[in-house]
């Protein structure tokens, strides 16, 4: 059986669904837009309804994602996690509402911290949907604390050390940054294998400054079993994480922890996670941060880089980011690999990629998307810098 990757139509913004061999889900970011759930919008696609079409019903009729990962607080990551999703006691969903069980949530307390400490310095607050994902995630620690235990509904998974020992007490329930995961629900999953790259603890005070203002994401290379093949594809997604963190994961890591067939784009393939240049300021002149790129160039032949993001057009605009685009091109060539923007596929439903014994296989291309060479890709191919 084929595992199948459905990346939604959100302009800038992420959200990813990943159905993976066992039948199992994960969801990786949402943006469901007011106007999305406005059935006499019709320029906004229905994302909220193509996710649900999409998910499962468990033997009391309700919709639920075996998994949920924000990757960070920002509202184009996590909007429309109110209306579309039960918080709360799992015994507390209304039938009427129907909305979707978290069965397990992927929270970065470190990452929730980091932004606190960049809102404190820019004036801005965090959305009240982002407010509503970190009070269900306390609950739900302050649940397993009291019990030791839990029940799907009420599960979580801490990725990241919090900061001053923080998480110390909770180690049954924590992913460390470098170590690899497969449990889902409280079972090993042997059809995935996660491994958590970011957030990494700061050394000092400084750095820990640097990384707030380097918008801190969960950063995690998925490995997905498709067709019985257990490394049929492997995904790298960063959220929104700039030029700083991807420098950091360069020194700190192997290249094969970085290697990919499939790239989510940072950040909607903003030009900030490849320089610490201001595109607009200086265009040509912008200078490519060398770490940053080889972290972001473990491209498998043949490798597939979305964006997702509203269409690139060659402006000042980031992001998305002209130049960043160019980049991603360059890593993929000479012409062994496709760059797609989720904004030029044709139609309102998602980009799918197939996951199978040979590879990853995209859906159908659409006009303008960019396309280099070929389209399918096997995961024995070795990674390059």
């Amino acid at each position: 059986m084929a595992a199948k990757t459905s990346h939604f139509k959100v302009d800038n913004g992420d959200m990813t669904l990943v159905e993976l061999e066992s039948a199992r889900n994960i969801l990786i970011d949402c943006k469901i837009r007011v106007a999305a759930d406005d059935e006499n919008d019709v320029d906004v696609p229905d994302v909220g309804t193509q996710l649900r079409d999409r998910l499962p019903r468990d033997s009391a009729g309700r919709l639920y994602v075996d998994a949920f990962l924000l990757t960070h607080p920002d509202q184009d990551h996590c909007s429309g996690l109110m209306r579309h999703f039960h918080l709360g006691r799992p015994d507390t969903w209304v039938k009427a509402d129907d909305k979707i069980i978290i069965r397990e949530m992927w929270s970065s307390p470190i990452v929730f911290r980091r932004a606190d400490r960049k809102n404190k310095s820019t004036g801005h607050v965090l959305c009240a949907d982002a407010e509503a994902w970190r009070g269900e995630a306390r609950r739900r620690v302050k649940l397993y604390r009291a019990q030791g235990y839990f029940s799907d509904g009420d599960r979580i998974q801490i990725f990241g050390e919090d900061a001053e020992g923080k998480t110390d007490d909770l180690l049954p329930i924590l992913v460390s940054a470098g170590s690899a995961f497969s449990r889902i629900c409280g079972v090993t999953d042997g059809t995935f294998e996660g491994f958590l790259l970011a957030p990494m603890l700061a050394d000092d005070d400084e750095e820990a400054e640097v990384l707030s203002k380097n918008n801190s994401s969960v950063i995690v290379q998925l490995t997905i079993a498709g067709d019985g093949k257990a490394d049929a594809g492997r995904y790298l997604f960063g959220g929104d994480a700039e030029v700083a963190i991807w420098e950091r994961v360069w020194d700190k890591y192997a290249a094969d922890k970085l290697a990919y067939e499939v790239l989510i784009a940072p950040h909607h393939c903003s030009w900030h996670s490849l320089s610490w240049d201001s595109w607009s300021d200086l265009n040509s002149r912008a200078r490519v941060s060398a770490k940053a790129r080889n972290a972001l160039s473990q491209a498998a032949p043949g490798a597939l880089i979305i964006s997702s993001s509203v269409e690139i057009h060659d402006d000042d605009q980031d992001p998305p980011c002209i130049r960043a685009k160019r980049e991603y091109l360059s890593i993929l060539n000479p012409g062994r690999g496709s760059f797609r923007c989720i904004a030029d596929e044709s139609g309102d439903g998602p980009l799918e990629v197939r996951v199978g014994w040979y590879g990853i296989k995209p859906s159908k291309l659409a006009l303008g998307a960019g396309v280099l060479g070929a389209t399918t890709v096997g995961s024995e191919a070795l990674a390059h810098g």
